[in-house]
């Protein structure tokens, strides 16, 4: 049995068949690994309580606490404590990819997901959930009940990727429907026009709302290990290409790292997180950013 922090790794993730497993194990091995990090001290626990401050009401401080540590920490109320997250998972077909690691973007991403899920409900947070490929396809309102996450699960795991996407009209479409702020964790490999995107975080984000952009990609279309004469196809239109993939490599590799300079800038200058990720890292790359947006807000 691998040891809790091994969880974190795809290649011993991937053996895990069940969902709801990989997201207790995930989180597992990410809060294992905590006391060694920026983050000690941050836990399900105590994320409920804090320091207490000139000005607060001494009837709030929580004596049972006093009693384990000799320091005076209140209890939050609802109100501080509680972040409302809505998941939202891409659909399109190219998520579907790998070239040699054990998950494919989408199983990654769907393990991040429920591994995010799994957080949120122990930490007694609503989340909900969206999927969508040219149209929204499934709307999960945030809810914090313990069954919300089972609905999470099955929903997750019967998700599928297939056909084409468009994350400009469904974020529009969804913006409307999200009536208090939030936190929004979108998954996809933005393997789209990222002007349309920009136009649809900013809505957002002029609404109030938080973002995490997470951009799943697989470890090939990083590394392009590619060489000779290769076949590319593009899952979404079955078009196929012959190419030289010696020659175009530093040209791709230049491309790829200009797409990513420039999400990572227009994020930045609305106030949102663009995490880069690929399917041979660590879930807690991922897992930091989501308690990073979460120790802001407190």
């Amino acid at each position: 049995m691998p040891a809790a922090e091994q969880y974190l790794k795809p290649e011993v993730i991937r053996n895990v068949a069940r969902l709801d497993l990989r997201a207790r194990f995930i989180v597992e091995g990410f809060l294992s690994g905590l006391h060694a990090s920026p983050f000690h001290g941050f836990s399900v626990e105590f994320s409920e309580h804090r320091r207490y401050a000139t000005g607060d009401d001494p009837k709030d401080i929580d004596w049972l606490v006093y009693a384990k540590t000799d320091r005076y920490y209140i209890k939050k109320y609802q109100a501080e404590t509680n972040i409302t997250g809505y998941l939202m998972l891409d659909l399109s077909d190219s998520m579907g990819y790998t070239f040699r690691q054990e998950l494919s973007k989408f199983e990654y991403s769907v393990s991040l997901a429920a591994a995010l899920a799994y957080m949120m409900i122990q930490q007694q947070d609503p989340v909900g959930l969206v999927t969508f490929d040219q149209k929204l396809q499934t709307i999960l309102p945030a809810r914090s009940r313990r069954t919300q996450l089972a609905q999470i699960l099955a929903l997750l795991a019967k998700a599928k990727p297939t056909g084409s996407t468009d994350i400009a009209s469904c974020l529009k479409l969804f913006a409307p429907m999200v009536r208090h702020k939030s936190l929004i964790m979108l998954f996809s490999d933005l393997l789209v026009d990222p002007d349309g995107v920009f136009e649809s975080l900013r809505l957002l984000r002029h609404a109030g709302h938080d973002i995490i952009l997470f951009h799943v990609l697989d470890e090939a279309e990083v590394t392009f290990p590619f060489s000779g004469s290769v076949n590319l196809r593009d899952p979404e239109t079955a078009n196929e290409m012959k190419l030289d993939a010696t020659g175009i490599r530093k040209e791709y590799l230049e491309a790829l790292e200009a797409m990513r300079s420039r999400y990572t800038q227009e994020c930045r200058a609305m106030g949102a997180d663009f995490v880069p990720l690929d399917t041979s890292m660590r879930f807690d790359t991922a897992l930091v950013e989501y308690l990073s947006q979460r120790k802001a807000r407190f």
